[in-house]
């Protein structure tokens, strides 16, 4: 591992990088990114939105450490927020006519100098780079031709770079910009073939809605967004049912409706420490029980990963810099809240059990489930369950669904990751109650494996660390 010296100074150890395994592809089943030799990969990342124009490069390598103990691997960036992008240093990125040559001197450390040294350091510490090319509300302002012109120069400048996916469209209706979108997805494979792509959509939508057929998307990939239930806000966007605006695991089971089945992923649910629906800065903050509630859901849905986000970091709050959403936390404050450090629990979890077979399987929920915060999402492989509870309601749970006549129980605490084995039960369905109060920080994960596999060792306390 990297050992932070302090900021800016690094000592050099080893690091784990996932492209040793080969670069990333799509699984056989069309349900998960897997590396070219078979080893699976879970996406754990973080809305990074402004780092490129933010942090400098002390504070880059500082972030990127951190990013890395805390077991984040993908970094989700804005490549061009607005026309012209400036970083730290006030270098621009672009202006209308997108020549690039303008921005790529030699002898001036540029933007994207800078942009090659955030890409260089994420791949120091074992992290990828989603690159969301340009935000969504600037589309307006690229035509097909600056489309095709800018993919050419992003493909071709970052095609030999390991840690490369690419994320078209940004926070925006997937008919909007349509043939712009598609020329620069187009234009970026052309010259680089060889790292994944995906849109990314606005709030309450998928972008399997709109892209799923093309030929260059890898995967979907759905925007939760930031309201509660029944939180409408008549922006005339609404594209789902009255009062499920919080449960994200529809935007999976209404992107594997699609065909072809693609990977798909929550790049951006409720962030930590972000008043719910945005624009109140007086509204409630979404807390670390309903950023893991977020990333529960979706994962045990069908999801191959998922993106954190808080309202601090996404924009790297600092004081002096004028906040946007009621952000008040500098950034490197922010690194130390529950919600981003709770995470990488999920991560270890997944990889400890085969990864490609799992599905989301509801029907080991037995009998009637519930609706909003008493819904248990379950998911399963050939010989392992997990079960997420998010209010700590009663549960009946079908044995039934995985091989083995014994099987072997636990629950963990998505808080910290520890483990509490249970026992070994019949294969049938059983009731289970929990002792934390009803909606207080209540939520645990059940894990029931055949009693023959031996994925998790019934005196362990505490899950495996998995990188």
């Amino acid at each position: 591992m990297l050992m932070v010296l302090a900021m800016g100074h690094i000592q050099a150890a080893k690091v784990y990088k996932p492209w040793s395994n080969g670069k990333l592809t799509v699984s056989d089943n069309h349900r998960y990114i897997i590396h070219e030799n078979g080893t699976p990969f879970f996406w754990l990342g973080n809305t990074s939105w402004l780092l490129p124009e933010r942090l400098n490069r002390d504070e880059v390598e500082y972030y990127l450490n951190k990013e890395r103990e805390e077991g984040y691997n993908v970094e989700q960036i804005q490549v061009l927020n607005a026309i012209p992008t400036f970083n730290i240093y006030g270098q621009p990125a672009n202006d209308e006519t997108f020549d690039f040559t303008k921005y790529t001197k030699q002898g001036t450390y540029g933007y994207w100098d800078h942009l090659d040294y955030i890409v260089d350091m994420a791949a120091a510490n074992g992290i990828y780079i989603a690159m969301d090319c340009i935000w969504g509300s600037q589309i307006n302002k690229m035509d097909v031709k600056k489309a095709t012109s800018y993919g050419k120069f992003l493909g071709e400048r970052y095609k030999d770079k390991p840690n490369i996916i690419w994320m078209i469209g940004g926070d925006i209706m997937g008919d909007k910009g349509t043939d712009s979108w598609d020329a620069l997805a187009r234009a970026i494979k052309k010259a680089d073939p060889n790292h994944i792509m995906t849109f990314h959509p606005r709030g309450r939508t998928t972008s399997a809605w709109w892209y799923n057929d093309r030929e260059w998307l890898d995967f979907n990939m759905f925007q939760s967004g930031h309201r509660r239930y029944g939180q409408r806000n008549g922006d005339g966007d609404y594209t789902i049912k009255d009062n499920t605006e919080e449960d994200n695991w529809r935007y999976v089971d209404m992107s594997f409706e699609k065909s072809p089945i693609r990977p798909v992923i929550d790049g951006e649910p409720s962030y930590e420490d972000i008043p719910q629906g945005l624009h109140d800065f007086s509204a409630p903050r979404w807390q670390d029980y309903d950023v893991r509630r977020y990333a529960y859901w979706a994962v045990f849905a069908g999801c191959f990963g998922h993106t954190y986000g808080h309202n601090s970091i996404m924009q790297f709050m600092r004081p002096g810099v004028l906040a946007s959403f009621g952000a008040e936390k500098a950034w490197w404050d922010a690194l130390k809240d529950p919600g981003y450090q709770q995470m990488k629990y999920l991560k270890w979890l997944m990889l400890a059990f085969p990864f490609t077979e799992r599905i989301g399987d509801q029907s080991i929920i037995a009998g009637q489930n519930g609706d909003r915060y008493d819904r248990v999402i379950a998911t399963r492989g050939n010989d392992y369950m997990l079960v997420y509870n998010y209010s700590g309601k009663p549960m009946q749970i079908d044995f039934t669904k995985i091989s083995g006549e014994k099987k072997n129980v636990w629950l963990m605490n998505p808080i910290d990751g520890t483990l509490s084995f249970l026992g070994e039960y019949d294969n049938k369905v059983h009731e289970f109650t929990f002792d934390g109060a009803y909606l207080r920080r209540s939520d645990r994960v059940l894990i029931a494996v055949d009693a023959q596999k031996t994925y998790l060792n019934q005196q362990a306390t505490q899950l495996e660390e998995r990188w």
